[in-house]
């Protein structure tokens, strides 16, 4: 691994740590204007039977009796030692409350990106190898046809033909292998639309490149080309895209837990909504955003090694110029 790597690793690390930051300060902030007092909708209301000594303690162990900037400093401190607070609602802790159902929504948006591959994946396949007059046009179309319909229509049909009609999954039952699969493919299909788009581009630009004609003089099938030379080079910016689409994939995850009746961060986020349970959307907000900038991180961190002709310079990736082309293909790298 060469110094260059190590710095440009280090810098974009420091980049990702700064970013955290700002992240939790400014949701932070946000969340914290919010219209309403969630000491009066939460510790005041008649249903929870507070008395006012107790409603003192509470407000004096969260903390919420002191001024903003020393409230932040205090929840930044907490979130950096993994101290994410205790719930207004429930007096648990947040982070007893998140792993409880963040396994569950991790499991549906894993299989939702693993649909979403496989669909973009073969869509653009078929646009290789399909002629156009058996449909190659149509498979063009798919992808803005699966990005203009919302996940949560998606969900409704899935449940009403294969709950309801056919009964391969129990509504009642959503932890199920087929109720998990048919979640999955509701959020997984619009993320799909975003990779394919990238994919048959790239594979169109691929294809018309010098080492592909060349491959093709020497009498390679079209199975043999897609396959050894235009699939590699054509699918690595779907690495940046996976990246890019995974706070999606997140927000799509808590609308189709609700649409299939998943106990998940979307039923968590719901509640502490309803609520006002400012801790625990803290905490989930906070988590999402560390999420989103780690795996932008490890996608440009990974770039650089999957694809050789990335050149790393002085710790940073530099655009090439068409000298840096060569016979068996562009050099291609991406500035940060």
């Amino acid at each position: 691994m060469s110094n260059a790597y190590l710095t440009y690793a280090a810098k974009r690390l420091g980049q990702a740590v700064v970013v955290i930051l700002l992240a939790y300060v400014f949701t932070f902030v946000v969340v914290s204007i919010l219209p309403g007092d969630p000491i009066t909708s939460v510790l005041r209301n008649p249903q929870n039977g507070f008395s006012e000594e107790e409603i003192a303690e509470i407000i004096a162990a969260q903390g919420l009796d002191k001024p903003i900037i020393v409230q932040l400093w205090h929840s930044l401190s907490g979130f950096l030692t993994g101290d994410l607070g205790i719930s207004m609602r429930s007096n648990r802790p947040v982070s007893t409350l998140i792993a409880e159902v963040l396994p569950s929504t991790l499991i549906l948006a894993s299989a939702g990106l693993a649909v979403a591959l496989v669909l973009a994946m073969l869509v653009a396949y078929g646009t290789r190898f399909v002629p156009k007059r058996y449909g190659q046009g149509l498979l063009r179309g798919f992808p803005s046809l699966f990005l203009s319909v919302p996940n949560f229509v998606i969900g409704l049909v899935l449940i009403h033909l294969f709950g309801f009609q056919l009964g391969l999954f129990r509504v009642i039952n959503p932890d199920s292998f087929w109720a998990t699969l048919f979640a999955a493919i509701a959020l997984g299909i619009p993320i799909s639309a975003q990779i394919a788009e990238v994919l048959i581009a790239n594979l169109d630009k691929e294809a018309e490149q010098e080492y592909a004609t060349v491959a093709r003089s020497r009498g390679l099938g079209q199975a043999r080309l897609f396959v050894s030379h235009l699939l590699k080079p054509a699918s690595l910016p779907v690495v940046t895209v996976i990246a890019l689409t995974i706070g999606e994939l997140l927000g799509g995850s808590l609308i189709t837990e609700t649409v299939f009746g998943r106990t998940g961060i979307g039923s968590l986020v719901q509640r502490s909504v309803s609520t006002q349970d400012l801790p625990v959307l803290q905490a989930i907000v906070s988590l999402g955003a560390v999420i989103f900038v780690l795996v932008n991180l490890a996608a440009d961190l990974l770039y650089p090694l999957l694809d050789p002709r990335v050149k790393i310079l002085g710790g940073r990736k530099r655009q090439p110029t068409t000298a840096d082309e060569t016979s068996i293909g562009p050099t291609r790298v991406v500035t940060p």
